[in-house]
Order: C-alpha cells, then structure tokens, then sequence
C-alpha cells in the first residue's frame, strides 16, 4: 500500500504537471467501489473536473487531493494499489514498469483507468487501479478549509506536514493513553497519518523497538528514541519522494522482503531478521537488536527468516487409500486448537469489488473547446488476478 512517501511523490508531480492548468476535458469509469463506496459516481467526478483550474495540491499522510477553481474539490486515497499516470512521464518507480508488458508500459489511456483528464496545453493524466480498493471523492468545502473536513479531518496529523502538531509531548500523549502492541499504534491512521508497514517496521529498527510490546510500557528515553525515529525516517523517505535506491544501506527496507522465500533472512552485520504478525499485519525486525522491556502480546507466532535453509513440502505418505483409511478410523480425535489473538487496525478503507461499470464522460463546459472524445474503454473488474501494478514501492529479494 502506498505510504507517506509514495504519496509525497504523486503531489510532487502534480504539483509540477497539473496545477496552474485549465482541465479541458474529463471523463471517468462508473465504478461503484472507488467512487460509489464514498457517496459519488464517475459522472459526478467527471463533471467537477471539466472545464476547472487547479489551483493547488497537498496531502495528509496517505490522502491527497486538488484544489479546483471553483468546488467539489477531489480527495483520494490509493488503498492497495491505485496510481496516477501522467502521459510521457514515469511517475512510478523503474521496478512497476519493468513489470508490465512492453505494450502496456506507454499505452494510453493505461489498463485499469478510473478517471482521465487533459489539460488545455496537452497534459493527459490517469488515476488507476485494478484491485479496486482506491477511494475518489468529492468534498464540498472552501479549499483552504479542505483538512477540517472528512475524510482528513479525522485522520491524525502528518509527521511531516504538520511538525508544530506531531510533536514528542503528542507521541507521549497517544502512547500513555492507550494498551496495544506500538506496532499498531503507529499503523492508526486516527492517530499518526502516513505511517504503514514497510515505514513502521523501519521506524521501529531505527529506535531499537520490539513491535509488539505494549505502548505504554516504554519509558521517557525509548519515546524519545522512536519520535526521532519517526521524524527521520518519515522526512528522509519523503524528501526522497520513496525511491529505495536512494534510501540509507543501513535500512532494514533493503532487507524485510525475504518472507516465504529463500530471502537474505538476515543484516550485513549478521543479524538474523525475524516475521510477527502485530496489528493485522506482518513485521520484520531484527529480535537481536529489537529487545523486549515491558510486556507484550502473547500467543504471536515468530517466523525467523534464515537465507541458509529452504522451506521444503513434506512428501506424501506412500500408503494405499485402504491402510490410509484404517488409520485415520483408529487416530484419537483431534483436540480444538485455541484461537490465536488478533490486533485488528484500520488503516485503508478495503472493500470488495463490485461490478464491472461503463465509461462515462462529462459534457464539456463553457470553458472549454469542442467536445471531448467518446472514449470507449472495456475494464476488468476483478483486477489483475492479484497482480501489484500501483506502481508503489516495491524491494524485490536478493
């Protein structure tokens, strides 16, 4: 899922392409997860855009949106893999497009479009996403008054955006006040915005944190070690607008992304690194630097991650189905395993997908200059069988 950095990098470019233009044209797919699920429809979005200047852009953690010259103004969330194409420039990272066809890399509009637009001096931009879990709203508000309004208004402030708000006695506050694992804190988007899997883990390496030990249990230095650790990493990322080559080699990013295969499973000083799953998702740490001091959440099974052994099937018993049979009729019964306990933070606003709908486009306004093209665009609903192309930061195992 794209994080406060990779959202940081969408608003450097629209920054840079869109804003100070004039939308000649608009169109948008009817889809009722990412515009139905937030009380819109693509008709609905189509029509805000046509014919708009865009007046600014600006983010909060993992939202962003444009201001427009006259309201609704556009909020958006990408959930698991929405992004934003703009035609001839690689707004993603070099890993998404040497993932894609060599079709698909410079086609236009790109697979999976929601809403497109085009500027009067010929910029073509493009909002995808084939799982389908982005968010596209329209807030009806004063642009300068867009955060104190929902969705952002309920979100925490930004580590970044908002240093005069996100402060340590603010940390000390939130971490005091509550009992879970400091792991799921930091992915409560009601309390910190920007913050989820890959920047946590990282964080919590950087502070020398266990992820799953109660946040109220660490004291006055440990939370000054992980506000820092949240500054730096989170600045750091940002002004590097989320390209991992460019990130620190001391980074444990470089090396979280060994799970289920035969990964590095360990630092380049040897630490061995370790998977936990804490607040509904899993964690790499390192268990030889990241020591527990206080209590911690218990029946969480820890998965260690060694580059020096396979994980192998077991063969199949060579017994006939008859003496299988028999065995299975003379076996005690099996005893009811205890369920294991789940931390459960909501951080995205995942739904299932819906069906598929049809393009839609917007009638053009006053401002504009002839019609729009009648776009014709089949999309696949259900995706692309499970395929990541948001374009979001991805380190593949070495």
């Amino acid at each position: 899922m794209p994080e406060i950095a990779e959202i940081a990098r969408i608003v450097h470019y629209l920054r840079l392409h869109l804003v100070g233009k004039t939308i000649k044209t608009a169109s948008a797919i009817e889809d009722t997860n990412v515009f139905g699920k937030v009380g819109t429809t693509g008709v609905e979005v189509a029509e805000a855009l046509n014919g708009k200047k865009v007046v600014s852009a600006g983010n909060q953690g993992k939202y962003f949106w444009i201001v427009l010259s006259k309201p609704p103004h556009l909020v958006m969330h990408f959930g698991m893999t929405g992004w934003i194409h703009i035609k001839g420039e690689r707004t993603a990272y070099t890993n998404y497009y040497n993932k894609l066809k060599a079709d698909e890399a410079d086609a236009w509009p790109p697979k999976y479009w929601k809403f497109q637009l085009k500027t009067d001096d010929a910029v073509e931009l493009a909002f995808t996403d084939p799982r389908r879990f982005s968010r596209v709203r329209l807030v009806n508000c004063d642009g300068k008054s867009i955060r104190q309004n929902t969705p952002l208004v309920e979100n925490g402030p930004d580590p970044v955006v908002d240093t005069d708000v996100f402060t340590k006695a603010f940390l000390s506050q939130k971490m005091r006040s509550r009992h879970v694992p400091i792991k799921a804190l930091l992915l409560d988007q009601a309390v910190i915005s920007g913050i989820g899997n890959w920047v946590g883990d990282e964080v919590l390496f950087q502070a020398k944190l266990h992820p799953e030990q109660y946040c109220n249990e660490f004291s006055d230095e440990q939370i000054t070690k992980l506000y820092g650790a949240i500054l730096y990493v989170c600045q750091l990322a940002v002004d590097k607008l989320g390209d991992s080559d460019q990130f620190p080699k001391d980074w444990v990013f470089h090396y979280r992304w060994g799970k289920g295969t035969k990964g590095p499973g360990h630092l380049p000083s040897g630490e061995k690194l370790a998977f936990l799953t804490v607040g509904g998702r899993t964690s790499c740490y390192a268990p030889g630097l990241q020591k527990k001091t206080g209590s911690v959440v218990s029946g969480v099974k820890e998965e260690v991650a060694d580059s020096d052994q396979e994980v192998s099937k077991p063969k199949k018993p060579s017994k006939s189905k008859a003496t299988a049979k028999k065995a299975e009729s003379n076996a005690e019964p099996k005893m009811k395993q205890p369920q294991k306990r789940k931390i459960k933070v909501e951080d995205s606003e995942d739904e299932k997908p819906a069906k598929k709908g049809k393009a839609v486009q917007a009638k053009p306004s006053a401002h504009t200059n002839g019609t729009a093209a009648d776009l014709k665009i089949s999309q696949d609903a259900e995706g692309d069988g499970g395929k990541r192309r948001s374009g979001r930061l991805r380190k593949k195992p070495n």
